[in-house]
């Protein structure tokens, strides 16, 4: 093998790694300038200090907990084992600690599927378009069901005339299993395996947002490829959130919440991210059209 040859390929992978390197650094800082990260945290405090977003978590929390308990302690008991057996090899002791994160994320995405599929969807549907309406965007949620005159912001949403939330797809298993031998690489390998969840979970916050909008596939996947950066920030600091045994299913509404207030944030253009590129997602969506 030529020296020439090995020359190349040492120059086309640098080359290759500046490249995603500066992919990445341009995602951080979208993402940074966008505080979208916050959102779920916002979400946390504005449904603590309103309290009529707590009647769609309180009528579903029992059987939620029930299932939240089950499947954690099932997970710990018939999985920890086999699995810090197999990372203790790549990870040594780290093992202990990897594979908790790793049987929660797990935990949490059983519990997801589950309750979010069968059991909370109508719930979330009604968090995120109550907290719209709370913040002053029932002409958006109009868009999608019938509103009431009176009472508070649970209260005055009506029959819903648009289908809520698409189904757990596929795809997203998939995908999960994967990427989940990335955990055998020691802490780095958890912790990406973790981000990708995270894009994958913030790509999918506001289908209700964009659905209300009225908007064709190409639009959402022109406005999420033009904000990827803020999307993967929100749903990684989500997926941290809802790994937490137990309270997951709390965080999963006040995610929504934090989604619901990002939405009406873009919605009242009063969020630097939206002022500055909607004109560039609105152009697209004419050239896609």
């Amino acid at each position: 093998m030529s020296s020439g040859f090995v020359e190349s390929v040492q120059s086309k992978a640098q080359e290759v790694a500046k490249e995603d390197y500066d992919r990445a650094r341009l995602l951080i800082n979208d993402a940074a300038r966008s505080g979208s990260y916050l959102y779920p945290i916002k979400g946390i405090f504005y449904f603590l200090a309103h309290r009529a977003l707590w009647k769609p978590l309180l009528s579903k929390l029992v059987p939620t907990l029930t299932l939240s308990l089950g499947v954690v302690a099932s997970m710990f008991v018939f999985t920890y084992v086999p699995q810090l057996a197999i990372l203790v090899f790549v990870n040594g002791p780290l093992a202990v600690f990897t594979t908790v994160l790793l049987i929660l994320n797990e935990s949490s995405l059983i519990i997801n599927v589950i309750s979010k599929n069968f059991m909370l969807q109508d719930a979330i549907l009604d968090t995120f378009d109550g907290t719209l309406v709370s913040r002053d965007a029932a002409g958006i949620v109009s868009e999608g069901r019938q509103l009431k005159s009176g009472g508070d912001s649970i209260q005055r949403l009506g029959k819903v005339i648009k289908s809520p939330f698409s189904r757990f797809s596929p795809k997203a298993l998939v995908r999960y299993v994967m990427y989940l031998p990335l955990n055998f690489i020691p802490v780095v390998g958890t912790v990406i395996f973790i981000l990708i969840q995270g894009r994958s979970r913030g790509n999918g916050v506001h289908d209700r947002y964009f659905q209300l909008k009225k908007w064709s596939a190409s639009q959402r996947s022109s406005w999420l490829s033009e904000h990827t950066g803020p999307y993967a920030a929100f749903g990684t600091v989500a997926t941290l959130l809802e790994m937490v045994p137990v309270a997951s299913i709390l965080f999963s509404f006040t995610n929504t919440v934090g989604a619901a207030l990002w939405a009406a944030d873009i919605e009242a253009k009063e969020n630097e991210m939206s002022q500055g590129t909607a004109p560039g997602l609105r152009e697209a969506a004419k050239k896609a059209e």
